[in-house]
């Protein structure tokens, strides 16, 4: 339970920060522009590791290799790449996070469960894709 609560206290104290920061909206750029100055968020179980149905927080899954191929390319190309993980809430599971990046040859990613206006697409296996201002639903192959 402390560990929940710490993990709360720890979220409330980003997001009270991140409500904090001012943004200001720039001019149109093309979408080279928008790459170099935005991020790409991975979600880590389930997308890129996998994910057992014995899933445990203790341990996390082998790399997707279809996945780990697409995040090694995206950073060749000079995309910034953040892991986007429920697991971020607690600072045991970012060092666990962090540790398994570097044992399968990924760069240390930040680790984080946040949005914000400079994350340009997310990979998600939950995530269900919704057409912008419409409420509609983008039907698709689902498992």
């Amino acid at each position: 339970m402390k560990k929940m609560i710490k993990a709360f206290n720890e979220y409330m104290k980003k997001a009270k920060q991140e409500s904090a920061r001012q943004y200001s909206v720039p001019a149109a750029q093309t979408s080279d522009e928008t790459f170099s100055q935005g991020w790409i968020g991975v979600d880590l179980d389930g997308t890129l590791a996998n994910s057992e149905r014995s899933f445990t927080l203790a341990k996390i899954g082998e790399p997707v290799p279809k996945m780990a191929e697409l995040v090694r390319s995206m950073v060749k190309s000079g995309v910034r790449v953040k892991i986007f993980t429920a697991r971020a809430g607690d600072t045991e599971q970012v060092q666990l996070v962090k540790t398994w990046l570097r044992t399968n040859g990924f760069p240390d990613f930040e680790v984080t469960n946040v949005k914000d206006y400079d994350m340009i697409r997310l990979y998600d296996d939950r995530a269900v894709q919704v057409i912008a201002n419409t409420g509609e639903i983008v039907e698709g192959p689902r498992s």
